[in-house]
């Protein structure tokens, strides 16, 4: 959305992601992202630690279910969204304001860690489904979400047709067939 202030950060989980569900049963997973910048002190000829960013985070919906599963405390992620700004007051009457990032896209950072990605089945919307991941970085491994179709990772899961439940017909989901389309479907 024009206006919205968009920003990619880097950082490690400070805790597992907490996983509540609203009263008309829409998941929310809400987490803090640390990133603390590194600098060089030429003076002693060391790299340091600068001051941490602390920032709070949420995901909704099936995403949510998503990261969940797929983060943990101490996971080292690449997230990207918009900032907001919640203006309240609390029970002393004291005005507080913070800011929090609503994430549009967040995965692990590969730079110190492996992970293998897996499609998840579902997308009850007809859009597209990112992939949850199996926890190969950061602790323990989890078992995939889903298993993918023949031994490729951005095969189709059993039973899905095409992203996000679209026709497998159409030749886009289907490499290798191609319809004679005029003009490409984005």
């Amino acid at each position: 959305m024009a206006g919205d202030t968009i920003i990619t950060v880097v950082g490690n989980l400070t805790a597992d992601p907490e996983l509540r569900y609203t009263h008309n049963g829409l998941a929310v997973a809400n987490f803090t992202i640390a990133s603390t910048p590194r600098v060089f002190d030429r003076q002693s000829n060391e790299w340091k630690d600068g001051e941490a960013l602390f920032l709070r985070a949420s995901v909704w919906r099936e995403f949510a279910e998503h990261v969940a599963s797929s983060l943990q405390k101490g996971s080292r992620v690449i997230a990207q969204g918009k900032l907001k700004q919640r203006s309240f007051e609390t029970k002393e009457g004291e005005k507080r304001t913070s800011i929090e990032l609503d994430i549009d896209e967040i995965g692990p950072s590969l730079r110190y860690a492996t992970a293998q990605v897996t499609r998840s089945s579902g997308g009850s919307r007809g859009d597209f489904n990112g992939g949850g991941q199996q926890r190969s970085f950061g602790g323990q491994q989890r078992a995939p979400q889903a298993a993918p179709a023949q031994d490729e990772p951005w095969g189709q899961p059993q039973g899905n047709a095409g992203f996000g439940g679209g026709n497998t017909a159409s030749g886009w989901a289907t490499p290798g067939q191609t319809p004679d389309y005029d003009e490409p479907p984005f």
